[in-house]
């Protein structure tokens, strides 16, 4: 089977034992949600102007599962920010990054409901429009690509895990472990920089603003999503933004990861972590600090 988690390996994922976390509240109707998304969130009390974490589950998981996973509910409180879980019930709950509907601005796919339960918040809680940010693991990363391509008037910053380029799913017949087209996961599409970033384009044509920064991670031992994909995130992204790689830094976050930096590292950078496997794990702390939070 060709992918990227399979239902039975996220189900052993999540397996955890239970543990305190921030309460989730769930929001019905938060505006156009043409593909049935849930939106679960987090918001601490007292907050004035707090910034906002949109946080996208891999396949097969949940909102909820992933704010387990991840932790982020649990800081908001300290660190000023509401979080959204979102969660996908279709096509093994992935996100759909295939479709011509999700790979367009406003085109009525998951991007779409996505990007509307950002915006309920910024007018819901009087989020701070300038600290927006998106994360995602997986199918997750996969859809943080496409949303910080869609909608880069909406984010300040994105970081994700083990993910693909924005469009690299494009004409696939799903984005599921079972209903992808393998040869973008398996880092077989062969595109230079200004191709991949065209893709990018696509989705929101006649864009010619700044893109949000980008901090993207991949495990070399990844044999769901090769570890190409890694190199054509950044092919894409640095294009995007204009900038070439100008450093590389061993052991940076951490021993066996090796950090690439791009122009003066404020727009771009990406890791590459030495026999990790699917997924990288979530680095919340890299996140903050590349958020600023």
């Amino acid at each position: 089977m060709h992918g990227f988690l399979t239902v039975g390996s996220i189900a052993g994922m999540f397996a955890l034992a239970a543990t305190a976390m921030a309460q989730l509240q769930n929001i019905p109707n938060f505006g156009n949600n043409p593909t049935g998304l849930k939106m679960d969130v987090n918001v601490p009390s007292n907050l004035q102007k707090p910034a906002l974490i949109l946080a996208l589950h891999p396949c097969g998981g949940s909102g909820q599962q992933y704010a387990q996973m991840t932790g982020y509910a649990n800081q908001g409180a300290q660190r000023k920010y509401i979080s959204v879980f979102p969660s996908s019930s279709r096509d093994f709950n992935c996100w759909d990054v295939a479709s011509a509907a999700s790979l367009k601005r406003d085109g009525n796919g998951d991007s779409t409901g996505l990007a509307n339960m950002v915006k309920y918040a910024i007018e819901t809680w009087n989020v701070d429009p300038k600290k927006v940010f998106v994360t995602g693991s997986s199918s997750g990363c996969m859809m943080t690509n496409v949303m910080i391509a869609a909608y880069p008037d909406l984010f300040t910053a994105a970081t994700c895990y083990s993910g693909v380029a924005a469009g690299c799913l494009k004409g696939s017949p799903g984005s599921s472990p079972i209903s992808a087209d393998p040869t973008c996961a398996n880092g077989q599409i062969n595109l230079g920089p200004a191709q991949w970033a065209q893709r990018a384009r696509d989705i929101y044509p006649g864009y010619s603003g700044a893109y949000p920064k980008l901090s993207t991670l991949h495990g070399t031992a990844d044999t769901l999503v090769r570890p190409a994909n890694l190199d054509q995130q950044l092919a894409q992204w640095s294009n995007l933004h204009g900038v070439s790689l100008t450093a590389t830094n061993p052991n940076t976050p951490q021993s066996g990861y090796s950090q690439r930096v791009y122009g003066d590292g404020s727009k771009l950078v990406g890791y590459l972590a030495q026999n990790v496997g699917h997924t990288v794990p979530v680095n919340s702390d890299l996140d903050y600090k590349w958020f600023g939070l």
